[in-house]
């Protein structure tokens, strides 16, 4: 993989040239990876798979521009979190994230075994399918669709306090129903954030 070049420059300086085998080892090595981190930003395998996709295809195209003080892992990451904000710009299909939320999720990701980190995922996926159909609703609004709390309310027409109990009582149930080393997840893609404006993508 990456260790087969002695350091990230010479890495970069292969990608730079057109070497076809150094970007074969770009995709092997970060494309799960990625792939996830982009899925716990827009809850979307389809999209994320596409943003992760588009961030290849630009790095290799745009391979000339590679500086060679660049960490090809942050760069990646950053790479994706951009095309992400541009995707919600176009669809609106989650609320705002904040650094250090993009941050815990970089680390859990890197962190995690690929195999155990994918078992939590479909554990917290069958948590939710499992919960009661009207909280079941109005989680998925909130935490998936990215609407406010009125904006259900207005939607489902029952009062704010009303959406609050259900999205209260949906995090109850999650963390009843699963085991405990999977809340850190939970929280993590699911926790509760105030909806702000859309950040400003990082230098």
């Amino acid at each position: 993989m990456l260790d087969n070049y002695l350091n990230n420059s010479q890495f970069i300086e292969a990608l730079k040239s057109g070497d076809s085998k150094a970007y074969t080892v770009l995709v092997d090595h970060f494309h799960h990876k990625l792939c996830i981190y982009a899925y716990s930003l827009i809850n979307d395998h389809n999209i994320a798979e596409d943003i992760v996709q588009n961030v290849f295809i630009r790095t290799w195209k745009k391979r000339d521009q590679l500086k060679c003080d660049f960490e090809i892992r942050s760069f990646l990451y950053k790479s994706v979190y951009n095309e992400f904000i541009d995707e919600y710009r176009k669809q609106k299909l989650v609320v705002p994230l904040e650094k250090k939320y993009i941050d815990a999720l970089i680390n859990l990701v890197e962190n995690e075994d690929k195999y155990a980190l994918e078992r939590k995922l479909n554990l917290i996926k069958q948590g939710i399918q499992n919960l009661p159909p009207k909280c079941k609703e109005i989680f998925m609004l909130s935490k998936h669709d990215g609407l406010t709390n009125l904006e259900i309310a207005e939607y489902k027409q029952v009062s704010v306090k009303s959406v609050e109990a259900h999205i209260t009582k949906a995090f109850a149930i999650l963390r009843q129903s699963i085991s405990e080393e999977v809340h850190h997840i939970l929280f993590l893609l699911f926790r509760e954030i105030s909806i702000n404006p859309l950040p400003n993508k990082p230098d």
